[in-house]
């Protein structure tokens, strides 16, 4: 799943687990744009030069004068967009609970009751560490390999920590059927770089203190040699992981196999044990297929087990299982688990506030109950209709441009028109919900609530194995800001809290939309066809449907682009790289590109109105421009440049329209300026 923006909570790899508090401090209310037409042109720096700085000449001013949030790692239109929806949760969420239940059984009594169970933290807190004494009885009780995969299995239904995962998604190779996938996991902190570069040698310290800390507060014995020993461990973990970059290819880390061949490449794991913990069914095991990811770090992960002592195990397991339950915790943990995932890793000085707090984990608990609920309120038929249309102008841009590409074979030119004409395009909610009725909630039981929660969407999941993919569903609920796109469904998304301004705003001008969620919507469409999305064909199978020298001339053009982004330097000595980021960098140059020529075909021939002052051409790119108005803490920065697959918003914003001859024509930028790149040199993807 390709989405069009990763959060700092999403980047934090221990809160990703957990999903811990993602909330800020009391919303801001600045707007990045003016409501009046769509474009707030008192947010630009007109001193800079278009062509030197686009980024800065759109935004410059809005940027000297915002204030991140102090529980905040960034702030810009996402943040606010989000902000907004939190507060529309909240009402729904204050509502529910109203007439509080003793055995809650609607889905609104539910949600009231979990959401009143994280903002008692009276009882909470009296509680501590004690409703951890099951799960650490059974950490206690690792002994010997099976024990040990058992309690690995777990993790699928639980806080139980494993360094790898399952996940049951559409297989690569049959779409239309689900698949059993095995993954490399996450370990404590963000990526393997941080154990392995001196320049995160800080983070690592941080990160031992951290376990100590943890460590302490459940009893557990020789807390601060434990956490040295975990972190020695998860050191030689990280030197045989995959690298995100080898992650990306999806080539690569397609690999079926049987239970029974699995652990023959991988031995030192009781893989049936783990499967089955995981309520994989027993029968025929051996022969269940599987699709396993990083094959070489899964088994050196094995081998290293086999060889770490047990008391070392037991302390890791302690640890991380302390770690994931941390928000449904007494404050201690809580605050233990903000100090380091949000404050060291990505610079935020402050806790979100309890409400904020609620709002997260209800949401992580019963996000499609509350999607069903904010889009009856907030998201009118009006609104659905307007950008569906909006679509469609942007699929047909593309259907132009794919017909009269230059560099592909015609066979492939005309599969890959194909392919987009099977898009399916989803907006606003899915055509149908998650049903709770299953869900046990109780009064004044946070942890049992969220390990229930945990459970209950896993079982979900299961449900799913053996079966024909459900396209219906949705990955990403409706209240959240983001868009995706699904390879393997040939789909696009777009939830309903993103289609606001100052990415869509039905009033507003259209150029402006056509800069903002039209760049969206093509962002969204090429990553069908890029680095990764381009192996995937028009039923969304992964296999090699382009022609060899197709490729030769795809690749050359993509590594030309990526050097772009490998000499942008987002603080001194910290670079993008572009490997990492260059799905996302080539979607960047598409989407934009598109936006541009749907806008042209918006006019049918009429000349495109000034507005302000501004040309057509010129609020496009200023649309597009305003969408990135964000500033991030250093700390943020540096581990983005890691972990993030999407380049920083400057990068987002200066690269690909530099590369865009209209561009140049439409601000005037002349050589000697510092963005201009010589027409030889500007790469044309798409």
């Amino acid at each position: 799943m390709l989405a069009l923006t990763v959060s700092s909570a999403t980047l934090s790899s221990a809160q990703a687990q957990t999903a811990a508090s993602k909330a800020a401090s009391e919303p801001v209310k600045a707007k990045p744009y003016d409501p009046s037409w769509g474009f707030n042109m008192s947010g630009m720096d007109k001193a800079v030069r278009p062509g030197d700085n686009f980024f800065q000449y759109a935004n410059g001013t809005y940027l000297k004068h915002i204030v991140i949030p102090a529980d905040r790692s960034s702030f810009g239109p996402f943040v606010i967009l989000a902000d907004t929806a939190r507060e529309r949760v909240q009402s729904i969420l204050a509502e529910a609970g109203k007439h509080p239940a003793a055995d809650p059984k609607t889905t609104e009594e539910k949600l009231g009751a979990f959401y009143a169970a994280v903002l008692d933290t009276a009882q909470v807190d009296k509680l501590g560490a004690t409703p951890l004494k099951a799960d650490l009885d059974a950490v206690r009780a690792v002994k010997d390999p099976q024990s040990l995969a058992v309690l690995f299995g777990k993790s699928a239904s639980g806080f139980q920590y494993a360094p790898f995962g399952l996940m049951i998604n559409a297989d690569d190779n049959d779409p239309g059927q689900y698949a059993l996938l095995l993954r490399q996991g996450r370990l404590g902190l963000p990526d393997r770089d941080y154990y392995l570069k001196s320049d995160f040698a800080s983070k690592k310290k941080a990160y031992q203190a951290y376990i100590a800390k943890t460590l302490s507060l459940i009893d557990w014995p020789e807390a601060q040699g434990s956490a040295a020993k975990i972190v020695a461990l998860e050191t030689e973990l990280a030197k045989v992981e995959w690298s995100r970059i080898e992650q990306r290819d999806p080539v690569k880390v397609y690999n079926p196999m049987t239970v029974a061949e699995l652990t023959k490449k991988a031995p030192g794991i009781d893989w049936a044990a783990f499967l089955t913990s995981a309520g994989i069914p027993a029968e025929g095991l051996d022969a269940r297929r599987l699709v396993v990811g990083e094959t070489t770090a899964l088994a050196g992960m094995a081998k290293i087990l086999t060889t770490t002592d047990y008391g070392t195990i037991r302390s890791w397991l302690a640890f991380h299982l302390a770690s994931n339950a941390s928000p449904y915790l007494s404050q201690p943990f809580v605050q233990a688990s903000f100090d380091f995932n949000d404050h060291e890793l990505e610079g935020s000085p402050q806790l979100p506030v309890r409400w904020k707090q609620a709002v997260s984990h209800t949401e992580d608990a019963m996000g499609w109950a509350i999607g069903k609920v904010y889009v009856a309120r907030y998201f009118p038929p009006a609104a659905k209709a307007r950008i569906t249309e909006l679509t469609r102008d942007v699929k047909a841009a593309f259907a132009n441009r794919l017909a009269h590409n230059a560099w592909m074979a015609p066979a492939t030119r005309e599969a890959a028109g194909r392919k987009l004409q099977n898009f399916e395009i989803q907006v606003g909610y899915p055509n149908k919900w998650r049903d709770y009725a299953g869900l046990v909630v109780k009064p004044g039981d946070l942890y049992g609530n969220a390990a229930r929660a945990v459970a209950f969407d896993w079982a979900y999941n299961l449900g799913h194995l053996d079966k024909k993919v459900d396209r219906d569903e949705w990955f990403m609920t409706p209240q959240t800001v983001n868009a995706y796109n699904d390879p393997n469904q040939v789909e696009i998304v777009f939830p309903a809290a993103i289609l606001q301004p100052p990415f869509f705003d039905p009033t507003g001008d259209a150029a402006v939309n056509y800069g903002a969620i039209g760049g969206v919507i093509g962002h969204e469409m090429t990553h069908s066809f890029d680095d990764e999305g381009r192996q995937y064909d028009e039923h969304g199978r992964l296999h090699q449907w382009w022609t060899p020298d197709d490729v030769k001339r795809f690749q050359a053009l993509a590594d030309k682009y990526g050097k772009q982004y490998d000499a942008f330097e987002v603080l001194p000595g910290v670079h993008l790289n572009g490997k990492l980021t260059m799905g996302e960098n080539i979607a960047d140059l598409g989407g934009l590109t598109l936006a541009l020529d749907a806008y042209h075909a918006s006019l049918h021939g009429k000349p495109a109105p000034v507005v302000h002052g501004l040309t057509g051409d010129q609020r496009v790119f200023l649309g597009w421009a305003q969408v990135w108005r964000q500033k991030l803490r250093d700390d943020s920065i540096r581990n983005r440049a890691v972990t993030d697959p999407h380049s920083a918003p400057e990068a987002r914003v200066n690269i690909p329209m530099h590369n865009i001859d209209a561009w140049y024509e439409a601000f005037g930028v002349k050589s000697g300026e510092k963005l201009y790149l010589s027409p030889q040199d500007r790469v044309k993807i798409w």
